[in-house]
């Protein structure tokens, strides 16, 4: 890949590394973001066009990216919203019998820049040790080229992602809907705080789907007369997404709610839950968590840099899921209302359907509110 230009990454406390850029050319020479790494062996498309990243830069770990291609079946979203990519080697070729595109092809067209040619060990040892950090590349040769000094100056005053409004970059502007056709089944309001399109296809499966943005009001959810509302996964600080905690407040105890991902941590604030910054987060599809209401443990999709501290929403809800690599939260179910809710990817797109069984759970949360409807009573468990 002789032809490609020399570049680097710099992260904000000087650490840098050496590649070459690849895919679209940064924007004004530059491309800053929170440096994350993500773990999964495949689903690279699946990750880049997933909102959630809106604001990061992801490393991939697993060496060699581009393989098998891309095809629009597989995008998540209507393009990518991360910053930018990190990857030790493009493939120079792909080979699978579903691709339309290779990668270089993929990351012009979206405007995505990469570097390759990186030292990913190092630079994931270096993000465990430091946390996520903010960081820039760029183009350190011919046109365009900016100087290392440039670079770590842009990643020193890149935020990230902490105190950010990332949903209000990536939601949508106006509800539509998905699923089965209106008047059939169950009929679901989805939040859409950065959703994928893979979920809306486990939802479509047995509900008319509205998705909504995220601002809507508790009151026009309501006025929609939703069996159950869906709160999506989505990017950044929960903490700041405050129209979406004052709907869910007006939410729960009215109508049956299953939320992932950014989705849990708002409903957990919504509870007057406490959530707190990981040191660099978890993001890949191989994260065991077990079930505590079963006993048993599957394997998990996640992308997310902030968890729900599990203790401080001990009072009104059960912790139903922890991970058990460190521990965390990863679900909980309010008491005595209808109202569940898990950290990481049900529909698991990328990453093993361990934890399909949740939309089903889902189903049967909404079938004992409209059971609990018709017989007059309120909807608590």
């Amino acid at each position: 890949m002789s032809d490609l230009v020399p570049g680097a990454l710099v992260l904000a406390d000087g650490t840098t590394f050496e590649g070459e850029i690849v895919g679209a050319r940064p924007l004004h020479g530059i491309s800053a973001g929170e440096v994350v790494f993500n773990t999964a062996m495949s689903g690279y498309q699946e990750i880049m066009t997933d909102p959630s990243y809106a604001g990061q830069i992801i490393t991939f770990t697993y060496p060699h990216i581009g393989n098998y291609g891309t095809n629009p079946d597989d995008d998540e979203s209507g393009g990518t919203f991360a910053r930018g990519i990190i990857l030790r080697s493009l493939a120079r070729r792909h080979s699978n019998w579903r691709a339309d595109e290779d990668l270089s092809g993929f990351l012009l067209r979206h405007g995505l820049a990469g570097i390759a040619g990186i030292d990913t060990r190092r630079l994931t040892r270096t993000i465990r040790s430091l946390g996520a950090i903010p960081g820039a590349f760029g183009p350190i040769e011919g046109e365009g080229a900016v100087s290392l000094g440039e670079l770590r100056s842009a990643a020193e005053s890149e935020p990230g992602t902490d105190g950010v409004d990332l949903v209000d970059q990536v939601t949508t502007s106006k509800p539509y809907t998905v699923g089965l056709t209106e008047g059939m089944g169950r009929r679901v309001v989805a939040y859409d705080f950065g959703i994928k399109s893979n979920i809306l296809a486990k939802l479509g499966e047995f509900a008319t789907v509205e998705v909504v943005p995220a601002a809507t009001p508790a009151s026009d959810v309501l006025a929609r007369s939703p069996d159950g509302v869906f709160l999506s996964n989505g990017p950044g600080d929960p903490e700041v997404v405050s129209y979406g905690i004052e709907a869910i407040r007006g939410l729960v105890g009215e109508v049956p709610i299953f939320g992932i991902c950014l989705g849990h941590q708002l409903l957990c604030l919504a509870l007057d839950g406490v959530i707190e910054k990981m040191p660099f987060g978890h993001h890949g599809a191989n994260h065991p968590v077990m079930d505590q209401t079963t006993g048993k443990v599957e394997i998990t999709s996640q992308n997310h840099n902030f968890a729900v501290m599990g203790e401080s929403v001990a009072d009104v809800a059960d912790i139903t899921h922890v991970n058990l690599n460190d521990g965390v939260c990863e679900g909980i179910a309010v008491r005595s209302e209808l109202a569940f809710s898990v950290q990481h990817h049900p529909e698991a797109s990328p990453g093993p359907h361990d934890s399909a069984y949740l939309f089903a759970r889902f189903e049967n949360l909404m079938d004992k509110g409209a059971a609990q409807a018709v017989a007059g009573k309120p909807t608590d468990a």
